[in-house]
């Protein structure tokens, strides 16, 4: 029978130097997930977001990364959920991604920030008619009676607003803008490549430099 601490893989799909690698974070981000998408992983743009609350305590779940350039790294979600109200207390938090298939992860931690209103309304327009009245519907991680309480929320915003819902303003974008980008490849007997991008402030340029695994 196979146990947990049985449980193990050798990586040996590739290699990661400091020689490899670009000067910018982002761009380093925008190549590997270029790769990602090449390779028809499942959902690589799935990231794990972890915040911290006023005590201290920390949570994680699983979002969608919608844009990544210069400014930092965005996603959307309900303002008055968990994790918004976490961010409203402690606004920074860390981004996983893990894309198992090529045997590597980017960790990017830093301070966020909401996305304006203008670019909040144009991701809001893009979704699915479903999924806009869905942020109507849905009071984010609050305790609900049972799954028909919610889907009679649905028929009374559909109801409401039909096909062409507003943005609820209690719905919107973050911002992750970094200052720690790390880069993970797995190699073999776990003596992984790990190659990390730090700066104190955005004037500043990245330095870059190797981790022990």
């Amino acid at each position: 029978m196979t146990t947990l601490a049985d449980l193990r893989k050798n990586y040996s799909r590739g290699a990661l130097d400091v020689t490899d690698v670009d000067p910018n974070p982002v761009r380093q981000f925008q190549t590997w997930f270029a790769q990602a998408l090449d390779a028809k992983l499942p959902e690589p743009n799935a990231m794990t977001l972890a915040t911290v609350d006023s005590q201290g305590r920390p949570s994680a779940r699983i979002v969608l990364i919608k844009g990544a350039d210069e400014r930092g790294f965005v996603f959307f979600t309900n303002y008055d959920s968990r994790k918004g109200r976490e961010l409203a207390v402690n606004p920074a938090a860390s981004l996983l991604f893990h894309w198992i298939e090529l045997e590597r992860q980017v960790r990017i931690e830093g301070r966020v920030e909401k996305t304006s209103d203008e670019e909040s309304d144009v991701y809001y327009a893009s979704r699915p008619l479903g999924s806009r009245i869905g942020a109507w519907a849905s009071d984010q991680s609050q305790p609900l009676e049972n799954r028909e309480a919610l889907e009679a929320r649905e028929r009374e915003m559909t109801a409401k607003y039909g096909d062409a819902p507003p943005r609820p303003p209690h719905w919107g974008g973050y911002r992750l803008v970094p200052d720690t980008v790390e880069f993970w490849q797995g190699r073999p007997s776990r003596l992984h490549d790990r190659i990390v991008y730090t700066r104190d402030d955005a004037s500043n340029p990245w330095r870059i430099a190797r981790l022990a695994p």
